[in-house]
């Protein structure tokens, strides 16, 4: 029924989603998927040790020590190696909570595997980055405690990690950074006091009041968080046998989390979202192209024809996105007076900023290296967005002062993506599984 309620066109944007559908399966899918594979795109750097903000870590399950450490700096100064003691920020109060604890500790552990040729390559990486001109914040990829992962080893799948823990993140997503008043409630926030009749009409009555930017900016955390959701219905952990888990789709929970009667009609609307989120990020990919075409731009590993073939591929990609005739058109927001539309748009990016500070906040390492990879994507798709002119004039044959991606930018934005992507084939796949249940 979730499915069934998805189709037509999407609000602010003129596109309709069996178009999207189309596209994604036969154009988009099958190429990401190959150029998430490739040594360029599989290793994210990223820093899981940073203390959360906002709040004492206190989730029922945070699963502070399945955490990554760096190898001695004598070794690699980007190798890693796995914590292995298991400690609780409070002590498990039954043998169930117990288990669904030590559960979530081994699902959501980052497996840190990678092997000396590739640990010697991210220095040769390192110096070839080094050599380019930066021109944004590189909050974690300088710090000490950021360590490279191989992403195809550590799937972004579920861990066990649910509860209170889990909602007082998206809770505080939501809450502080969707430019919404505390009297105006989400639906179906666990976290809201109950309102009797009101099913999320005066949520949506708010919504709909809001400057396009404002809608825009909450269609795109709720099109995450549906994404988020979707992969963990879609890599569920179905049984284990003999220590060994089989993943795979779990129907009654994608129901739980999707069905229009089971969310009081929240659940199409989430996956609308969703569309609208691949859009935006579409929309990206096809403004970027202009920078990748440049011969002073590769994606630089050390190994000259993966690397050529590499950026074969991601071109490829930019003229599928350029193909599509129905994007989101971006020149709608911030169109107004010069000095409101700079404001507006600084304080989206301070809101964004926030999100992803938010993401040190999630108790489970496996879930927060996708959250954050996620999250900068998505910034990385907007920062784009807001670059149009930049990237037009950019210089041919010299590094660009005016418009810059860092390495994490762009293996993020293309990771990030490639989840999408998944997401929307992992929506048709669940479509055929609700017909075979009937």
């Amino acid at each position: 029924a979730a499915c069934r309620k998805l189709t037509g066109v999407l609000d602010d944007c003129l596109c309709d989603i069996e178009s999207i559908d189309d596209f994604n399966t036969f154009k988009i899918f099958p190429k990401i998927q190959k150029l998430q594979e490739r040594d360029y795109f599989r290793y994210y750097k990223v820093n899981l040790k940073r203390p959360c903000p906002f709040w004492a870590d206190d989730g029922h399950c945070s699963i502070k020590d399945c955490h990554v450490e760096p190898c001695p700096e004598s070794k690699i100064p980007v190798g890693i190696k796995a914590g292995s003691s298991n400690k609780y920020s409070k002590a498990a109060n039954n043998s169930k909570e117990l288990e669904d604890c030590e559960q979530a500790n081994k699902l959501g552990a980052v497996n840190s595997t990678l092997s000396n040729q590739s640990k010697e390559a991210f220095i040769d990486w390192a110096r070839y980055d080094d050599s380019q001109d930066h021109f944004c914040e590189l909050d974690d990829e300088r710090s000490p405690d950021a360590q490279y992962v191989d992403l195809l080893l550590n799937p972004e799948r579920y861990t066990g990690y649910k509860g209170p823990s889990a909602w007082r993140v998206w809770n505080s997503i939501y809450e502080e950074n969707c430019f919404k008043p505390r009297s105006v409630y989400r639906p179906l926030n666990p976290l809201a006091p109950s309102r009797g009749g009101d099913d999320g009409e005066s949520f949506y009555t708010w919504l709909e009041g809001l400057c396009l930017e404002k809608r825009v900016f909450y269609k795109l955390i709720s099109g995450l968080h549906a994404s988020i959701n979707l992969h963990l219905c879609a890599n569920y952990l179905l049984e284990e046998t003999w220590g060994k888990p089989r993943w795979g789709p779990n129907v009654k929970e994608f129901t739980r989390r999707f069905d229009p009667i089971e969310t009081k009609g929240e659940g199409p609307r989430r996956l609308k979202n969703l569309y609208f989120l691949y859009l935006i990020e579409l929309r990206a990919l096809s403004k970027v192209a202009p920078y990748f075409e440049r011969s002073v731009v590769d994606l630089y590993t050390g190994n000259g024809h993966e690397d050529a073939e590499s950026k074969a591929l991601l071109l490829e990609i930019f003229r599928d996105t350029k193909s599509f005739h129905m994007h989101f058109d971006e020149k709608s927001m911030f169109a107004g007076d010069k000095k409101g539309a700079k404001s507006l748009k600084e304080e989206f990016r301070l809101h964004f900023k926030n999100i992803s500070r938010i993401m040190d906040c999630v108790g489970c390492d496996k879930c927060r290296l996708w959250g954050k990879l996620q999250t900068q994507g998505l910034g990385t798709a907007l920062k784009i967005l807001f670059s149009e002119k930049e990237i037009q004039n950019l210089p041919e044959n010299s590094p660009s002062k005016g418009f810059q991606l860092t390495r994490q930018e762009i293996v993020a934005l293309v990771n990030a993506f490639g989840r999408l992507s998944t997401s929307i084939k992992e929506l048709q796949n669940f479509k055929v599984l609700l017909q075979q249940t009937r």
